[in-house]
């Protein structure tokens, strides 16, 4: 893990330096930032494999930050927010952020939070090998390259919206529980994070359109089978 990159952006000190020693001890390289500007600035030279992101932020905040740390290089982003708000977290999940972590937390659950995220990034390297593009109307998928693409153009999607969409393709014409899609592209044993698969699924529909993902109401989403 020494080789695995993680920006804390945080400007309360105390948990910045408690967050970067705990992952420091854990193995990984910490840098940290305390603001908005030099957030951008440290994604930009240090180039993390994964951010954790404060919500609240002088200079800009972590909504601005993932923006455009995002529009720059699609990277894995974790959340830190204040208060268990919904409306809050649907904003940090629409904007990019791949999950999100509410405070206080304990160290236990932000350390196995990121480790969870960094697996879901790496593990699809390995499952796609052998994989060929997979279409459903105007839009495909190429598991090898982790690319999408509508009407042939190219389509940005997060590390967890690509996962999200691929285990959709892969399920075609079949309806998954968020407890299900919660298990495959997320790793969580509980069904306790109903809203972040919502979320994940209202932004592939902004970006991909709305015909693409039925919902089945009070049981799960469907990919639409059409080709």
């Amino acid at each position: 893990m020494s080789e695995t990159r993680i920006l804390v952006v945080e400007d309360e000190p105390t948990i910045a330096r408690a967050v970067a020693d705990r992952l420091a001890a854990e193995g990984f390289a910490v840098r940290t930032a305390a603001d908005g500007p030099s957030a951008v600035e440290g994604a930009r030279a240090f180039e993390p494999h994964l951010v954790v992101l404060d919500v609240m932020l002088p200079g800009f905040d972590g909504l601005e930050v993932c923006r455009r740390v995002q529009a720059e290089r699609p990277v894995p982003v974790l959340m830190l927010t204040a208060r268990d708000d919904e409306t809050d977290l649907l904003v940090g999940l629409g904007v990019g952020a791949d999950d999100y972590v509410t405070k206080p937390f304990s160290m236990r659950e932000l350390v196995a939070r990121i480790r969870a995220v960094l697996r879901r990034v790496e593990r699809p390297g390995v499952e796609a090998v052998g994989q060929a593009p997979m279409r459903a109307g105007a839009v495909e998928v190429d598991p090898r390259a982790r690319r999408v693409r509508r009407d042939g153009r190219e389509v940005h999607l997060t590390p967890t919206e690509f996962d999200l969409l691929a285990c959709l393709f892969r399920n075609r014409g079949a309806v998954l529980t968020r407890a299900v899609l919660l298990e495959q592209v997320w790793d969580w044993a509980d069904a306790s994070g109903t809203r972040v698969v919502d979320s994940h699924v209202k932004a592939l529909r902004r970006k991909l359109g709305q015909e693409l993902i039925r919902t089945v109401h009070g049981v799960g989403y469907s990919l639409e089978a059409a080709r």
